[in-house]
């Protein structure tokens, strides 16, 4: 039984009828429609060099009545082509069990060279400065994204004087937590693919409210830059089982140390201030484990 998505076999039928335009929409859709299912037709315009025209047209031509059926099509195309076990298939199906770590591990190293090779500098610079400036940051992340917006938050908590994690329980929490955000707040949202919807909402709330919106995601398409202000890009491969976010945690590494530096001073008097706390309450046991020489010592 062919489990293939009805706008894939659509596509495949009319191909060879396709305009040179059409065509590179079709290509487009079929290598990025995880991007797509999230975008208006003016920017799916945008993202394939034709006109937005030729988009709702490109719509209709596969047997739609408009853009918005055909992108709940797309939306439909993410759900089924992007389940779990699809993507352990794809990914893992042919490897070598003995080869497994050996092979996951250098995918992670071809991601961050990846993003080293095309990261802008100036983005960085300028979500660095725009965290220091900010009067309240807000940092959202979920589902497998959420560790990463925890690791972020408990290190801009040493650095800024007000940084919220957003709950993302549930949609109406979110805009709860996000209702006095104003334009001397930031909002840094992450998220890769399959993108957040939730995330998404938040950042257009934000936006709406003249706060600033840093993004951290996998491509100057992904549908979380159509609020933001400054995009930091790191590469993933989210075509496996397990999320591959270890270039975007390099990343969020890169901006806690340039944060750091920034409050270089702030950030000591902290610490110091920390590390009193912790004697004072015992925080940290006394029973760690001391290298002593080429011996262990228990304390």
């Amino acid at each position: 039984m062919s489990t293939k998505n009805e706008l894939l076999i659509r596509i495949d039928e009319r191909y060879p009828k396709f305009s040179k335009g059409q065509k590179r929409l079709a290509d487009y859709i079929k290598e990025n429609y995880d991007k797509a299912a999230f975008l208006t037709a003016a920017k799916m315009g945008e993202a394939v060099g034709v006109s937005e025209s030729t988009v709702v047209r490109f719509a209709t031509q596969l047997g739609y009545k408009g853009y918005p059926e055909f992108q709940k099509a797309l939306g439909e195309l993410v759900r089924t082509k992007l389940n779990s076990i699809q993507r352990m298939e794809v990914t893992y199906g042919r490897i070598d069990r003995s080869e497994i770590l050996a092979t996951v591990l250098q995918s992670d190293i071809e991601k961050i060279k990846q993003t080293l090779e095309s990261v802008d500098n100036h983005a960085f610079e300028l979500a660095v400065d725009t965290i220091l400036a900010a009067k309240k940051v807000y940092v959202i992340g979920i589902r497998s994204c959420a560790p990463l917006a925890k690791f972020l938050t408990f290190y801009l908590n040493l650095i800024c004087e007000d940084v919220v994690e957003v709950d993302t329980n549930s949609s109406s929490e979110i805009f709860e937590q996000l209702i006095r955000i104003g334009e001397e707040d930031v909002i840094i949202g992450i998220s890769f693919p399959r993108y957040s919807m939730r995330t998404l909402k938040a950042l257009e709330f934000a936006s709406n409210r003249k706060a600033k919106v840093i993004t951290l995601t996998d491509s100057v398409n992904s549908p979380m830059n159509l609020y933001s202000s400054c995009n930091l890009i790191a590469k993933s491969d989210m075509a496996s089982i397990v999320d591959s976010l270890v270039a975007p945690l390099s990343v969020i590494n890169a901006l806690v140390v340039a944060l750091c530096m920034k409050k270089q001073d702030d950030v000591i008097e902290t610490l110091e201030t920390l590390e009193d706390i912790w004697d004072e309450y015992q925080v940290y046991s006394r029973d760690e484990l001391e290298p002593v020489e080429d011996e262990v010592r228990i304390k």
